[in-house]
């Protein structure tokens, strides 16, 4: 299918922000199932260039501005997808998939997430993840709002409740326990109407299965990734796969408003656009 996304990030300064330093992750990568036919990042009206390729395979664009109380970034274009069952494959570079198995503070496992990862071993590592991400959809109930940022994997199952990036960490943090390596991803989501919506950008994760390279699995959900999912970046975690990550000199006040639209492509595009805001 075809997708086509508008993804608008406005920041706004009570007093101007005297230099603003941008790294944005906001172009798709050319993935098998994944080609996107047509994309640009703007910020101010102004193109980003060059994207070049991290360590992970994702494209990076830097920009700066300065003197400004307003920074208004739109990634948009149009994107073909193809349901590969959830595998993900075609990177340009990655490192070594064992990379992924280092937790972080937003990951660090506790008790409670060992013994969920026990929970879910089953006959082989496909298996396993099917089963993991069940659990995790079962433990934590999806509640906007629930959680911040800050939020850790343990606390979301401590408490019962989160969103889709809780719903990733916990994930990855067991998958990790298990010695399966897993990262968080960020992107965007084709979603049913009728489901509960999902804020900005969303987030699942990856896990490494052998003989079949990297699988996505959204737990949010409860389905592995599908022709609906673009993704744009991957991580250890939620801060390592931000999207866009930036420092500010001068500037107070800061207020953000995000706003992503996606619709399947058509010529009735915009009647049929989701907005997600």
């Amino acid at each position: 299918m075809e997708l086509v996304v508008r993804h608008q990030t406005t920041y706004l300064y009570a007093t101007p922000a005297s230099q603003v330093a941008l790294l944005m992750r906001l172009r798709p990568a050319a993935l098998d199932g994944q080609n996107p036919v047509q994309w640009a990042v703007t910020v101010n009206g102004a193109p980003v260039e060059p994207f070049t390729a991290n360590a992970f395979g994702d494209w990076e664009g830097f920009f700066q501005l300065r003197s400004v109380d307003e920074v208004v970034i739109v990634a948009a274009g149009r994107v073909e997808t193809q349901d590969r069952h959830g595998v993900v494959s075609g990177f340009r570079q990655e490192p070594p998939h064992g990379v992924f198995l280092r937790q972080t503070p937003l990951t660090r496992p506790a008790a409670a997430v060992a013994a969920l990862a026990a929970r879910a071993r089953g006959a082989n590592d496909l298996a396993t993840l099917h089963a993991l991400s069940n659990l995790v959809r079962e433990q934590v109930a999806y509640s906007p709002g629930a959680t911040s940022m800050a939020s850790t994997a343990e606390e979301a199952l401590a408490q019962g409740r989160g969103v889709c990036q809780d719903h990733a960490h916990l994930f990855v943090s067991a998958a990790r326990v298990l010695g399966i390596p897993a990262r968080y991803v960020v992107g965007y989501l084709l979603s049913d109407e009728s489901a509960e919506a999902l804020r900005e950008t969303h987030a699942w994760a990856e896990a490494w299965v052998q003989d079949l390279g990297w699988v996505g699995f959204d737990a949010t959900n409860g389905v592995c990734v599908t022709g609906h999912y673009v993704r744009l970046c991957c991580g250890l975690d939620a801060s390592d796969a931000a999207p866009v990550r930036g420092s500010v000199l001068g500037g107070t006040g800061i207020t953000i408003y995000a706003d992503v639209r996606i619709a399947e492509g058509g010529a009735d595009v915009p009647q049929q656009m989701q907005q997600q805001q």
